[in-house]
């Protein structure tokens, strides 16, 4: 029998509209396409819940779904907008309904916010392109996520918030130093949600895309001296997507296997899949 799950695009339509004119792949089709390299056949949903007027499939019931997958968000979690709130009480009713979930980013923020965890502006500001030496805690090391994992390792990101707070009952499993709260378990009414803040989803030619659209802003905030830096940084990466034996690119980026390797990035995935859904 085939999984039946939810992709919650955490995206509003101005942000999908703008993702889309410049190039980048939508965040629902990015989960889309990395969960059917483990779930082929798989029957998918996405769902859009910062529209107000986007709702399930008519007859569907959110209990019908064997477990969500929650995508990024150009959002901000401490606002109280019903863009944000309609998300919060969605990840509430979810648990409520028995409905496992995983996401990154965005989707560490709903989880924690939602059990009674709180969100801020990271005070060191904006991480972008490739997080540095994630470090797992113990917690992590003896952790399912994490099987057949780096102890220390990088991963793609694209973040201005984080997590400030875990709820009460969450177990904390990987940071580094920009944010501290990197990966957690956090249980609502018994239900398990495994996110991360970093972005397993993503590719060299996505964090390429992803550059370009935001290069004035990451100029801004001292990630690039230059427009001429920053296309640079453009460049490599699309050369190495196209060639990922270019050891003179991955040695001048200092990057590894931890993001260049499919199966190293996505691990996580793939242990949540093994551990939650095909054994429910």
């Amino acid at each position: 029998m085939s999984e039946n799950l939810l992709i919650i695009d955490g995206y509003d339509r101005s942000g999908r509209t703008r993702l889309g004119e410049a190039g980048c792949t939508l965040a629902g089709t990015l989960y889309q396409n990395m969960i059917r390299r483990f779930l082929p056949n798989a029957n998918i949903t996405i769902l859009h819940p910062a529209d107000a007027d986007e709702h399930i499939p008519q007859g569907a019931s959110l209990g019908d779904f064997d477990a969500a997958l929650w995508t990024g968000s150009s959002l901000t979690i401490y606002h109280d907008t019903p863009e944000v709130v309609r998300q919060v009480e969605l990840s509430r009713t979810l648990s409520a309904n028995g409905v496992p979930s995983f996401g990154s980013c965005w989707a560490l923020q709903i989880a924690a916010l939602a059990a009674g965890g709180t969100c801020r502006l990271n005070p060191k500001g904006r991480e972008f392109g490739i997080a540095r030496k994630i470090t797992l805690t113990d917690a992590g090391r003896a952790h399912a996520l994490y099987a057949g994992k780096p102890i220390v390792f990088d991963g793609f990101t694209s973040h201005f918030d984080d997590v400030e707070t875990l709820p009460p009952g969450a177990t904390l499993l990987a940071g580094n130093q920009i944010t501290p709260i990197q990966a957690a378990i956090i249980e609502k009414d018994g239900t398990p949600f495994w996110a991360v803040q970093y972005h397993p989803e993503y590719d060299l030619a996505e964090v390429a895309a992803l550059t370009r659209f935001r290069m004035d802003g990451l100029i801004d905030d001292g990630h690039f001296a230059s427009h001429e830096m920053a296309n640079s940084f453009v460049a490599d990466l699309e050369a190495l997507h196209a060639d990922p034996a270019r050891m003179d690119i991955s040695w001048r980026l200092g990057i590894d296997q931890d993001v260049t390797d499919p199966e190293i990035r996505t691990r996580e995935v793939k242990n949540w899949v093994e551990n939650i859904l095909r054994t429910n």
